[in-house]
């Protein structure tokens, strides 16, 4: 499903991400661990393409994302074609992005309608089954402002997949909620693991990780220092790195 090969990405002199390569297999969760500052949230914004990669190259079902290969190199795709591709990679962010001028409904359908060419018939009856799958059919009417943090993201993440999405990118999506709301919103992404929806989870709940993800990658200083099972990395992690990381954030 997604290819990471080399990728380098700097902001100015900074150097944020140092030659990453991953692989993610489709209907699989990779959650990827690591303190702050370490590259985790640019990698996610440079598979999507909201950041462009100094080098290396990004494929997402085969696919290169923001290029295109014209014989030995490649060209730059025009910003109509790179949103196209963006389209088909769900990205739910920490602080929800809702239109606060709009309904919960609005926001999942208004998605749906401009994105895919949807009839807005058409947009609202599948938002209306996305919210009931994230539990929210009852507040269809509400604005953002009059819901949660919890309940906010849960209508981020339908409004994610109101684009039928290849795969969905969380970018810590617990990180500004209050704790006693961060179990609902981690009890959708169970049932999306569980559905074989294609995620990689930016995250420091090392609970849901052991339990949902696949494959546990924990980066570092702009590398990827180890990745494996979660038995792998969470409970026989290899490197010291990974083993003082995991002493300060394990109960």
């Amino acid at each position: 499903m997604i290819e990471i090969s080399g990728v380098h990405k700097s902001f100015g002199p900074i150097e944020v991400l140092k030659g990453i390569d991953l692989t993610v297999e489709a209907g699989t969760v990779t959650v990827i661990l690591g303190p702050s500052g370490s590259g985790k949230s640019t990698l996610l914004r440079c598979i999507n393409r909201l950041e462009k990669v100094n080098s290396g190259t990004v494929r997402v079902d085969g696919e290169l994302i923001g290029y295109e290969q014209r014989g030995n190199r490649l060209h730059e795709l025009s910003e109509r074609r790179i949103l196209q591709q963006r389209v088909g990679i769900g990205f739910v962010f920490q602080n929800f992005n809702l239109f606060p001028h709009l309904t919960a409904l609005q926001n999942v359908a208004e998605a749906r309608h401009s994105a895919l060419r949807k009839t807005k018939s058409q947009a609202y009856e599948k938002a209306h089954e996305l919210l009931a799958l994230v539990d929210l059919w009852d507040r269809a009417g509400a604005y953002p402002r009059q819901l949660s943090g919890g309940q906010q993201q849960r209508v981020a993440i339908a409004r994610a997949l109101a684009l039928e999405p290849k795969l969905i990118l969380f970018d810590e999506p617990t990180s500004a909620l209050d704790p006693e709301l961060v179990g609902e919103v981690l009890d959708v992404l169970r049932d999306l693991a569980r559905a074989g929806t294609t995620m990689i989870v930016v995250t420091h709940e090392i609970g849901f990780a052991r339990e949902v993800a696949d494959t546990v990658v924990f980066m570092d200083s702009g590398r990827i220092v180890e990745q494996g099972t979660p038995a792998q990395v969470l409970d026989h992690p290899r490197h010291e790195r990974t083993r003082a990381f995991l002493s300060k954030v394990l109960v």
